[in-house]
């Protein structure tokens, strides 16, 4: 529902919208990168709940079908797409099978971790950690532009502590495409608010992933450096626990829907305090 004075969907919200009409997304579709699992797979799950039809990508079709089965339930459409990101082609077909109904709001989670001495990064691992945390991210901005032009839509994409302060020994390379994907989306504000486009980044802290799972069991193994990254991230932590991946989650929803339709470039930490401590 939309009130008088509202003009959906360029961010200029209505006055005197209820609740409920305001965090809506019924009758849209979001596409969410990396949907398989962690925080991608939580925010399918909030999205949906808010009535959204969605377009889950990953690399694993499996998780992916599963997925997509636990939201049957809920009677929004769901539509899944195995591929690589890293894949510059692989991001156009699916753009081009899009294009008939582009996503009204696009959500770039996906990430990968790869962690390794700065000094030792060969040009494989460079362009695994580059294609799918920063190039695809760019690439996926890029064409939910062009297709949502004259349209309006939202971007929300997923960054990192550790672009603004770095942490943990041997990610210099994630650190830097992280930092670069807040400095992307806080242009692309500059450059489309005033064509309808939100763009705002959520920058998660300690959230426990599939991803920070593994490194808990480097741990077990007995890697003494990640205990002692674990013990002082912990120690600088004021929540004083690690997240979860719903409770980022609904910060992404906040951002897709229209209660954050003034938001343009935010920097929106989802970390427990760890920045502010």
């Amino acid at each position: 529902m939309t009130t008088a004075g509202s003009k959906r969907p360029n961010g200029r919200a209505g006055r005197g919208e209820a609740l409920a009409d305001l965090l809506s997304l019924a009758g849209q579709t979001v596409l969410v990168t990396g949907a398989a699992s962690g925080i991608g797979r939580a925010t399918s799950l909030r999205l949906a709940e808010a009535g959204s039809d969605l377009v889950l990508v990953d690399r694993d079709l499996a998780g992916l079908e599963a997925l997509a089965a636990e939201l049957g339930p809920t009677g929004r459409a769901v539509t899944v797409r195995a591929l690589d990101l890293a894949d510059p082609a692989a991001i156009d077909a699916l753009w081009r099978e899009l294009a008939s109904r582009p996503p009204d709001a696009l959500v770039n989670n996906a990430g990968v971790y790869v962690g390794r001495a700065f000094d030792a990064v060969d040009d494989d691992s460079y362009r695994a950690a580059v294609g799918v945390n920063l190039d695809a991210v760019y690439r996926m901005c890029q064409r939910f532009v062009a297709a949502r032009a004259g349209r309006g839509g939202r971007i929300v994409n997923v960054g990192s502590v550790e672009a603004v302060l770095p942490f943990k020994d041997d990610m210099a390379t994630y650190s830097m495409c992280k930092a670069a994907v807040i400095a992307l989306t806080r242009a692309l504000a500059r450059e489309y608010a005033r064509k309808g486009i939100r763009a705002n980044v959520v920058v998660p802290g300690g959230i426990v992933t599939p991803g920070t799972k593994r490194m808990a069991r480097e741990v077990l193994r007995g890697n003494v450096g990640l205990v002692k990254t674990g013990y002082d991230f912990m120690q600088r932590l004021p929540a004083g626990r690690f997240g979860t991946p719903d409770e980022v989650a609904r910060v992404v929803l906040f951002l897709c829907s229209e209660l954050s339709a003034y938001m343009h470039g935010a920097v929106v930490a989802v970390d427990g305090g760890f920045l502010s401590a």
